[in-house]
């Protein structure tokens, strides 16, 4: 995202009996203004890299299609370790799914149906895909139980050629993902995921070299389970962090009490309250905020002052700044003026 900023329009009204200016923090990469100050279109899209999505396709590609590999191979060898790991495999080319979504959406422009554009499809995706890998979880380890009372026979040659196979796409993946262009969260989650499909490889390989060299079947539904213990963890980020933003939650680290003691703080500003904030889709992030002037300060200064503070100190956006008379600050819910 581009660190660029241009002065945005500002707007006065009456709201219920009280004078209040609007303002909103928009970056260069992703916005785009007209040049008159009293209006301006924007869009809430980042920047996307083309370079970056061609690589998390590919990878997607190799992914998607190694899982379905493993899965058979799975089948065939009677391992339930590769069946496992397979959906995880399937769970890390859904999120990569969902990143070449992002880009995708990043680029559809906000329209009147949808005043902040289409991020959110990538939120509801995940969370479908997070419910989906808790049954695939709780299926596994069911079925790893069942092995470990009744064992089952293993043909670990098979599954030690599979794994194999596994391990090379994985560090093709990564060395794809590694060449890319450097602060992509999209591209460094897509990483993070590859990495951890290449470990469950490693573990693959080590568990039928185990089974030929010992014997021991058991071997097999025991790293299903620790495989069903990394997608569980996956899966559950995914609900997790889905129903956080759709409940429109406060992202971690951007209290409403914080910010406003934070903007209290300012010369200009008297006292701060009655903030909100929320997540519109990853990193982006929304709020609102009510602010009363200091003696002597100019009331139409302050929704530029604030939204430039709120964009330099806590990485907020897009802010919408009310600014209310001395006494007049609301208390009835949000943060409390400080």
């Amino acid at each position: 995202m581009s660190d660029t900023e241009q002065r945005p329009g500002r707007q006065t009204a009456e709201h219920a009996g009280q004078p209040h200016t609007h303002s909103h923090l928009h970056s260069a990469a992703g916005h785009d203004h007209g040049d008159d100050d009293h209006g301006h279109a924007h869009s809430h899209a980042p920047k996307v890299s083309s370079s970056n999505e061609r690589r998390i396709f590919v990878v997607l590609v190799l992914t998607a299609g190694y899982a379905l590999i493993q899965a058979a191979g799975g089948w065939f060898s009677g391992s339930l370790a590769l069946v496992a790991d397979s959906g995880h495999m399937l769970s890390d080319a859904a999120a990569l799914a969902l990143a070449l979504v992002a880009y995708r959406v990043a680029r559809r422009a906000a329209d009147q149906r949808a005043s902040y554009g289409y991020h959110r499809v990538r939120v509801l995706a995940a969370l479908a895909n997070g419910a989906a890998l808790l049954l695939l979880v709780a299926w596994i380890t069911w079925e790893a139980v069942s092995r470990l009372r009744a064992p089952v026979e293993v043909l670990a040659g098979p599954m030690l050629v599979v794994a194999v196979i596994g391990l090379l796409v994985n560090l093709i993946g990564a060395w794809i993902l590694m060449r890319g262009e450097k602060g992509d969260q999209n591209l460094r989650g897509a990483l993070l995921h590859v990495i951890g499909d290449l470990l469950g490889s490693v573990g693959a390989i080590g568990a039928s070299i185990g089974i030929m060299l010992t014997g021991w079947t058991v071997l097999d539904p025991i790293l299903s389970v620790l495989v069903a213990v990394l997608v569980l963890r996956s899966a559950w980020g995914l609900v997790r962090a889905s129903l956080h933003v759709l409940l429109q939650g406060t992202p971690e680290g951007l209290a409403p009490e914080v910010i406003c003691a934070d903007l209290a703080g300012l010369p200009e500003v008297a006292e701060a309250g009655h903030a909100h904030v929320w997540t519109l889709t990853d990193e982006r992030y929304v709020a609102t905020v009510h602010v009363t002037p200091a003696p002597g300060s100019d009331p139409l200064d302050l929704p530029d002052l604030v939204r430039r503070r709120l964009a330099q100190r806590f990485g907020i956006e897009h802010a919408t700044v009310e600014v209310n008379r001395a006494g007049e600050m609301p208390r009835d819910h949000g943060a409390e003026g400080l």
